[in-house]
């Protein structure tokens, strides 16, 4: 009997340090279970919907958010020792720039017709988290969208439109409705949400109860 695949939405922001904590965990959960079939959709979500489209200083939004620099040191180490666990780099003091994150979506969306979804995000969180990229830099995105096999050109000329604009913003929206407040956020079949950076063992476990659950209905 053919297992039917369970479907997993992600939604995040690449600007989100869990998020890219939880990417690498729910790598290792899926690495867990090899024989569960699994079908994951990165999900757009905006952490700061507030910062405009140009992007702001980091000095500025960490300000705003967290009250002043110093109140974000605390808590960046933190997560900077999470990200270490999991073989990732996070350099808080490399980051000099804010972005909003649709044009990033954006990639990760036109990735995904190409199969590249999950390396696009990959490296738009890397530039950011790792080596300080500026993503509000049209040329920047262009690069990494190339660097994960994307037409440089083609890409280029769309970033310059609003194609899609309007799809991201609905689907961030539509999470936000669902009542999705903090990323990462993984949702198990539609209907299932697990919400935080989980140990990949807990997640893979999740995995395996819902993809059950599913085919056992199936069966039915």
């Amino acid at each position: 009997m053919t297992m039917k695949p369970l479907r997993l939405d992600i939604v995040s922001d690449v600007v989100c340090p869990w998020c890219y904590i939880g990417k690498k965990r729910i790598e290792n959960a899926l690495a867990l279970v090899p024989d569960v079939p699994v079908e994951v959709h990165w999900r757009p979500f905006f952490l700061n919907n507030w910062v405009p489209r140009e992007g702001i200083s980091r000095e500025e939004y960490l300000t705003a958010k967290f009250g002043s620099v110093e109140a974000y040191k605390g808590i960046a180490g933190r997560v900077v020792a999470a990200a270490g666990e999991e073989g990732l780099t996070y350099r808080p003091d490399l980051v000099k720039r804010q972005p909003n994150t649709i044009d990033c979506h954006r990639l990760i969306y036109w990735a995904e017709a190409k199969d590249k979804a999950p390396e696009m995000k990959q490296r738009l969180m890397e530039l950011y988290f790792r080596d300080g990229g500026d993503l509000t830099d049209v040329n920047v995105l262009v690069q990494a969208a190339a660097d994960v096999g994307l037409d440089a050109d083609e890409v280029r000329r769309r970033l310059a439109t609003d194609e899609d604009v309007a799809k991201i913003s609905a689907d961030a929206q539509e999470a936000a409705e669902k009542g999705i407040s903090g990323v990462p956020t993984f949702v198990f079949a539609q209907k299932y949400a697990v919400s935080g950076a989980q140990p990949a063992e807990q997640l893979a476990r999740a995995i395996r109860q819902v993809s059950e659950e599913i085919n056992a209905q199936a069966a039915e």
